[in-house]
């Protein structure tokens, strides 16, 4: 079967009737909302990020985990609040995300995290800079029962792809690949989907077509381009790549650049998913990479915080100004981010 044929049969084999119906009322809470001009919310998330930790090995220039500049502390989720949540999201949650900003195999019981997930019949996804996955770590990730992998490796030698992993190992990503796909035919398991994931940039924008012989090689299961968020964009970068076509931002008239999505009023991760930062706080998306917006703390239960006024003003500010919201200025919600 083709790969992308299987990842979605996997992922279809999650839905449930409880899960299913809950997903038709969020959605159809979210065009209601968008129609009154006014915040309609029914249902539980869809999809839920966790955060295992903050800490990273690298130091990527446009990464708060990288460039260490977060102002809240750096930690690794309790297994104990994880698990809580976990039973309480899963008889509608269809996708469970084990990634927000850090490198998420450096959480002492990563494993276990993805099991117990996986032990609900949650679909499972993270992402990885593979400095870590060894063989042992390959054949758990496997064992794990995680249902895809993307793995960021943006360069095809060591000099394209230091420029932006600063302090990592081409090699070791590489290496880390291999295993993966060697375990998975060793165990005759479907999973994880592997995706291979390449941020364009201007250093490394000559070797896209490097990258998709890369992965052919390698065997992953897809090589996936994604243009990259750039901090302070208004004034340029010299991480803009050349080619308009792998990049998220347009230059004016002037010579200052702005983001191609318009912020049209509406979100639809505000009605169907949320983020759960290692210590419990509840962020709206992903782009809260400061958790600058917590609507709640999980620690003592999600649903609350999800059916809250504070919440639900939110989402009430999204559909009113969006372009008023701070993390909303460079959000790529309604334009291309995958090539």
């Amino acid at each position: 079967m083709i790969p992308y044929l299987r990842d979605t049969a996997n992922f279809l084999s999650k839905v449930t009737p409880k899960r299913l119906a809950n997903s038709v009322r969020v959605l159809a809470s979210y065009y209601q909302s968008r129609a009154l001009k006014k915040s309609k919310h029914a249902g539980m998330p869809i999809s839920i990020s966790f955060e295992p930790t903050t800490s990273c090995n690298l130091r990527c220039p446009e990464c708060p985990s990288g460039l260490r500049s977060f102002t809240r502390p750096t930690g690794m989720l309790s297994t104990e609040m994880y698990q809580a949540l976990v039973d309480e999201l899963a008889p509608t949650l269809l996708y469970l995300i084990l990634y927000f900003q850090g490198e998420p195999y450096l959480h002492p019981n990563f494993f276990n995290l993805i099991s117990y997930a996986h032990k609900k019949k949650i679909y499972i996804a993270t992402s990885t800079n593979a400095h870590y996955l060894d063989s042992k770590n390959a054949k758990k990730t496997v064992e794990s029962g995680l249902d895809r992998l993307i793995v960021s490796m943006d360069g095809t030698d060591q000099r394209e792809y230091e420029k932006y992993r600063i302090g990592g190992n081409y090699q070791k990503v590489v290496d880390g690949i291999k295993e993966l796909v060697y375990w998975k035919k060793k165990l005759k398991s479907k999973t994880p989907h592997i995706i291979l994931q390449f941020l364009v940039f201007k250093h490394n924008e000559h070797q896209v077509e490097e990258v998709k012989k890369l992965g052919k090689e390698l065997g992953v299961d897809k090589v996936a381009l994604k243009t990259a968020q750039i901090y302070g964009h208004e004034n340029g970068s010299e991480l803009l790549p050349e080619n308009s076509q792998f990049s998220r931002y347009s230059r004016n008239g002037d010579g200052s650049w702005h983001i191609k999505n318009k912020l049209f009023d509406h979100c639809w991760k505000m009605w169907h998913s949320s983020v759960i930062t290692w210590d419990g706080k509840v962020v709206p998306c992903c782009f809260d990479k400061d958790a600058s917006h917590v609507l709640g703390d999980a620690t003592s239960g999600f649903k609350q915080i999800w059916e809250s006024a504070d919440y639900n003003r939110f989402r009430g500010q999204v559909l009113g100004a969006r372009n008023e919201i701070d993390i909303c200025k460079n959000c790529t919600e309604g334009t291309k981010v995958w090539i």
